[in-house]
């Protein structure tokens, strides 16, 4: 039987598990491509770690390049992270000649263009599927699966420690700040959680899963993002109210004016399968114009989660290493020269529904000034609901659902309702989606 060499770079969480999974799948995966996928070389800065996992036969060092540069290695695994020394390492397998597995979305999201370019020029294959929602095969189905749909739109719980603190929002009354340490303590959240609070992770993965939904570039540094730690436990439980559950989303839609390419907290209908997805786990919708929405969920994260995936990408490999490049699914699921620079849109030109809570004085008046300050600007109210003023209170919380409208007609109609003597404060301002057609 033909063998595959495999080297890995980086035995953390990912790559230890990376490793299990190949060793104890082994057979089955051998039954399954008729090839047997080897690692022989592992490269981690801790050495006697390393070793303790991996058999002895198993080249460990703590030299990358080495790994890279090796003649017998046939398939390099960057699983360290990062920016610069992934990239270096990625560039350096490729020129030679070497095929690439990686699960490092910032890398795929910010440099993808270029490594994707260098491999074709080198006829290697590079491939990402756990860079996005772990365990979850979304970039096989967006690039094969839903490949004779025309993709409409996909949107995504796709950072698990954001979906945790918000399901903890809601079910337990808590504040962020009563969750985020908690969040830390159980290990869904880093000592310095501003890449997944802020919803720059999410970001990555959504660029990744835009490009190849679209058939155009990545185009990381355009996307919109807006995290959840200025999120108030109220509006989740206001939301809660009316029918609604509070996620931090990933969204791209292709319009005829340009590729919406968004992350920011967005009220679901409580009715629609993934506003009921909790904990630490995600969930993508995808909308093609033929098989119309379909729902993917499962595990984001974890050692053995995304080491499926991981190893998915191997055997793939595995099948077709010995195909021309006309005969390998395209990195970006469209043929090379038929990727399309779409304009993203700016945020202020994306339209959406929206949820505003008002501090508003309990008195005559107030809602004849905010509803026409609305209308004069076309957007038209779906809900509202009025609190009642606490006792010894003379203010209370509107909370007001609209239509769709474009975002720099909100963004009027809200400067307005602020400069109201009668409001107290900003107003709270969560866009909506329903995600239905």
């Amino acid at each position: 039987m033909k063998q595959l060499n495999v080297g890995i770079l980086g035995l953390g969480t990912v790559g230890g598990g990376t490793y299990k999974v190949l060793t104890r799948n082994a057979e089955e995966i051998s039954r399954r491509t008729g090839v047997n996928i080897k690692v022989t070389h592992v490269a981690d800065r801790n050495i006697e770690m390393a070793k303790a996992q991996v058999a002895a036969d198993v080249v460990v060092t703590d030299d990358a390049f080495s790994v890279v540069n090796h003649p017998s290695v046939d398939v390099v695994v960057e699983l360290i992270g990062g920016y610069t020394v992934s990239k270096a390492l990625l560039l350096a397998a490729i020129a030679n000649k070497k095929h690439v597995v990686t699960a490092n979305k910032a890398l795929i999201a910010v440099h993808g263009n270029e490594i994707f370019s260098a491999a074709s020029a080198n006829n290697v294959i590079v491939a990402f599927e756990a860079a996005v929602a772990g365990g979850i095969p979304i970039i096989k189905a967006l690039r094969e699966g839903l490949g004779a749909n025309h993709v409409e739109w996909v949107a995504g719980i796709i950072n698990g420690t954001t979906n945790f603190i918000l399901t903890e929002m809601r079910e337990k009354g808590l504040s962020y700040q009563d969750v985020i340490g908690e969040a830390q303590r159980l290990g869904y959240a880093e000592a310095d959680p501003t890449f997944d609070v802020e919803g720059i992770d999410a970001a990555h993965k959504l660029t990744i899963m835009s490009a190849i939904a679209f058939g155009m570039p990545m185009k990381f540094d355009e996307a919109y993002t807006e995290g959840i730690t200025r999120l108030e436990q109220v509006d989740i439980q206001y939301a809660e109210e009316l029918g609604y559950r509070v996620k931090l989303l990933g969204i791209t839609k292709r319009t005829d004016d340009g590729v919406e390419l968004r992350v920011h907290p967005t009220l679901i209908p409580e009715k629609r399968l993934i506003a009921n997805v909790n904990g630490a786990m995600n969930a993508v919708v995808v909308k093609g114009d033929a098989v119309g929405p379909t729902l993917y969920y499962g595990a984001g994260a974890g050692a053995e989660p995304t080491a499926s995936s991981v190893v998915a990408d191997l055997m793939d490999v595995a099948r077709l290493i010995d195909a021309s490049s006309a005969q390998r699914v395209p990195y970006l699921a469209f043929q090379p020269d038929q990727v399309k620079d779409l304009p993203v849109l700016p945020i202020d030109q994306v339209k959406s529904a929206y949820y505003l809570r008002l501090r508003a004085s309990d008195k005559p008046g107030v809602l004849a000034e905010v509803t026409k300050i609305l209308g004069d600007r076309a957007i038209s109210i779906d809900a509202m609901m009025q609190k009642e003023p606490e006792e010894n209170e003379t203010e209370a919380d509107i909370v007001i659902l609209t239509h769709i409208t474009v975002e720099e007609n909100m963004n009027a109609a809200i400067a307005a309702i602020e400069a109201l003597s009668a409001i107290t404060g900003k107003v709270v301002r969560i866009r909506m989606e329903e995600l239905a057609k």
